[in-house]
């Protein structure tokens, strides 16, 4: 475990770092940047709310199991096993998501991938304690993030940028691309800690009561947490933080896409994040052991709450706009698609014409002129070539006319979106700074204040809190979101919930010193 050169990281602490960087692309890609818009434009105007739920059920299993997943790790030989299990769970059922075509296939397969990617994470988070000594814990553990950041933010995602843009954003290739390169990227660049990561930290089992042991150890970290103030307090706090972060990077392009927002704009606005994220995770760390773990974590989520105004007003003052226009564009396309088909004559089972409709808003939003005067004319499946000649000209002729006639309302919804565009890229930027450190610091933080050899039972409720908060936070946006119309309402939710945080971190001051000089004397 000796170190002699304290600047540079050892065997151990180079693969434990480098599987950051392997599974940080399914951050990006599939829970963050680009699956989320892809299965919102599948899945519909309510795509955003079952994102949030489905997103709202991995984190709930995987939060009850922790605790029990946790303290079997700890027995020798265990922890390795139980990672790789879950690891391949992940890489396997994120490749097999490329292959469906129907959105519920979608969500059931990214419950499943999340499962796994959620569970690898707990195993690997505690391997921290058996990679490296407390005093370099925060170094170790922001470097992980630093490189996680680098790897989920150049090569894979960029590649998949690139075919998105190339191929267009719709096409399935450049989808399917970007879905199989997360499952690739993520298996090849474990493959170091597998190898050279070992278990150090362990606790004998018994060969005849295993289960019982299991369980007995569980319940004796929970009494052994609720009697120790300074941790309680601080894992809640965490909860209620750590509930705005996750919830953050789970909804962030969904609720950007629900608001009509680009989804390549926004995926490039979330690659400034990762590549920000990158230096300033490593320098979170070093100001950590200048002005402490704690006052670094109330920094953290005051920029947060920050965040969530600037997020609330980008969709507040956004939604009117897009609900004129929405209406007006709605009931130009109800009555004048049924009276159309109707005067034609037609009675056909394809959607062709309510395709249109829908390409031509998203013609009449991108259009610099306001007009459909450039829109594409459409192939009909008619009774015969005439009519679906005339049809397809009444269409067009409708949304060029709805195009001259509606020139402010449009320009006004124009306008909100980029306003809006510009705070999302603002938003993002905010989000780079305080994103990697809070997560790579609190992990470190805890693994400080926790008996090595029980670890993977304490982060197990570590991990507990974190997933319980993950759960609650998507399913209030989602709640809010749907019973008031406004999903810039349901931003409000994770204000709150970072104002907790910071309440709770502040009272808990002299309880965690008290903790910290303890340890450091058991050290």
């Amino acid at each position: 475990m000796s170190n002699p050169d304290k600047s540079r990281f050892n065997l151990k602490e180079r693969s434990w770092i480098l599987y950051d960087w392997a599974n940080s692309v399914y951050a990006t890609n599939i829970m963050a940047a680009i699956f989320p818009t892809i299965f919102v434009s599948m899945a519909g105007s309510n795509g955003d709310y079952w994102w949030s739920i489905g997103t709202s059920v991995t984190t709930l299993f995987i939060a009850i199991l922790s605790p029990i997943l946790g303290a079997i790790a700890d027995f020798q030989g265990m922890k390795k096993k139980l990672f790789t299990g879950f690891m391949l769970l992940g890489v396997i059922t994120t490749a097999s998501i490329a292959f469906m075509s129907d959105w519920r296939m979608m969500l059931v397969g990214y419950v499943i991938s999340h499962i796994g990617f959620s569970g690898a994470n707990l195993f690997y988070d505690s391997f921290l304690t058996d990679v490296t000594t407390n005093e370099r814990m925060d170094k170790v553990s922001t470097w992980g993030f630093a490189m996680g950041y680098i790897g989920g933010s150049t090569i894979p995602f960029v590649m998949s940028i690139g075919m998105l843009l190339w191929l267009g954003y719709g096409s399935p290739v450049a989808q399917k691309f970007s879905i199989l390169i997360t499952s690739l990227w993520w298996l090849v660049f474990s493959i170091p800690f597998i190898k050279n990561v070992e278990q150090i930290h362990y606790i004998k089992r018994s060969q005849d009561h295993v289960v019982k042991q299991t369980f007995s150890n569980v319940w004796r970290t929970a009494k052994e947490i609720a009697a120790n103030r300074g941790l309680l307090l601080f894992i809640i706090a965490y909860f209620f933080y750590i509930d705005g972060v996750g919830t953050v990077i789970s909804i962030s392009t969904a609720y950007g896409t629900a608001l009509g927002l680009g989804a390549v704009g926004m995926i490039l606005a979330l690659l400034v994040t990762q590549i920000v994220a990158m230096p300033c995770s490593i320098l979170f760390g070093k100001l950590s052991q200048k002005l402490t773990t704690r006052r670094m974590l109330l920094i953290a989520i005051a920029v947060y709450m920050v965040i969530c105004c600037v997020g609330f007003y980008m969709g507040f003052s956004l939604e009117p706009s897009q609900d004129a226009f929405d209406a007006a564009y709605t009931q130009m396309n109800s009555t004048s698609q049924n009276e159309l088909l109707a005067a034609a004559g037609l009675e056909y089972t394809d959607k062709s014409a309510a395709d249109y409709f829908k390409a031509g808003k998203n013609f009449l939003l991108d259009s610099d002129d306001a007009t459909a005067a450039a829109m594409p004319m459409i192939e009909l499946q008619a009774a015969n070539d005439e009519q679906a000649i005339s049809l397809s000209t009444a269409l067009y002729e409708n949304i060029s006319a709805f195009a001259q006639t509606n020139k402010a309302l449009m320009n006004d919804y124009k306008d909100a979106i980029s306003r809006s565009t510009k705070m999302f890229w603002a938003m993002a930027l905010l989000v780079g700074t305080v994103q990697g450190g809070i997560q790579a610091v609190s992990r470190s933080y805890f693994g400080k204040l926790v008996p090595k050899k029980r670890s993977n039972e304490y982060f197990g409720f570590f991990d507990i809190f974190g997933k319980f908060a993950t759960f609650i936070g998507p399913l209030l946006y989602a709640i809010i979101g749907s019973m008031t119309g406004r999903s810039s309402l349901g931003t409000l939710a994770l204000l709150a919930l970072f104002m907790m945080g910071f309440i709770v971190l502040m009272i808990a001051k002299k309880p965690l010193e008290e903790l910290e000089a303890r340890k450091a004397l058991e050290e």
